[in-house]
């Protein structure tokens, strides 16, 4: 029964970030000459987290995103079982979010879904690898000492909202492959053909972000 608590606790959060933050993004526009919308739409994904850090945190850690459930996963802070579990209500909620969405502003919005940096491919997984090596990164770093908890969901919220003032420009940033199917599945077009690359590239910079705090973590012997 607490599994199945923990999954439901990542559903609802991973709705609300689709719901609100990609709503924000869907409503307010996140394009680089739109600044107001552009800092809006940022802020709103940080936000989310902030409010899901704090209401669902003591649940399941607030994930919310399978690229952080793989780097938990990796770095032996989550079963097998649990991160089957996670990333599974992970997409059903972002799939759930971006529903509703679609019910209040269209798919015409574009729903706040992600795409290719000036049509690369390339460029657009490297970019995305490290926005999501970052974010990750400082998620390990702050949960690491249980003293940091009151603080935790502030500095990830600040840190998502970092990694979208830049990303934004780019590929509108993903950093979470639940978040970037939801709206895709709902577009369709260009925006669901190439949403691979929006779940490959985050749970590569996921994995490395796991890697890499465990080598400068380790402890000296």
């Amino acid at each position: 029964m607490n599994a199945i608590k923990k999954y439901i606790a990542e559903l609802v959060g991973t709705f609300v970030l689709v719901f609100f933050a990609c709503g924000t993004a869907a409503v307010v526009g996140c394009s680089a000459e739109n600044g107001t919308g552009y800092l809006l739409t940022a802020l709103a994904f940080g936000l989310v987290i902030v409010a899901m850090a704090y209401s669902i945190g003591n649940v399941s850690g607030c994930h919310i995103n399978p690229a952080v459930s793989i780097a938990m996963l990796v770095s032996g802070k989550l079963t097998v079982k649990d991160f089957i579990g996670y990333v599974i209500a992970q997409f059903v909620g972002a799939t759930l979010g971006a529903a509703m969405l679609a019910l209040f502003v269209g798919v015409d919005s574009g729903l706040g879904a992600n795409a290719l940096y000036n049509g690369d491919i390339v460029l657009s997984l490297l970019i995305e690898v490290i926005l999501t090596f970052v974010f990750v990164l400082a998620i390990l770093g702050v949960t690491s000492k249980v003293e940091n908890g009151a603080v935790a969901g502030i500095v990830i919220g600040l840190s998502l909202t970092l990694v979208h003032i830049l990303g934004i420009s780019f590929t509108g940033t993903s950093v979470n492959p639940a978040r970037s199917f939801g709206p895709a599945l709902f577009v369709g077009g260009d925006a669901l053909i190439n949403v691979w690359v929006f779940i490959a590239a985050p749970l590569v910079g996921g994995v490395l972000a796991a890697l890499f705090y465990r080598f400068i973590a380790a402890e000296k012997k």
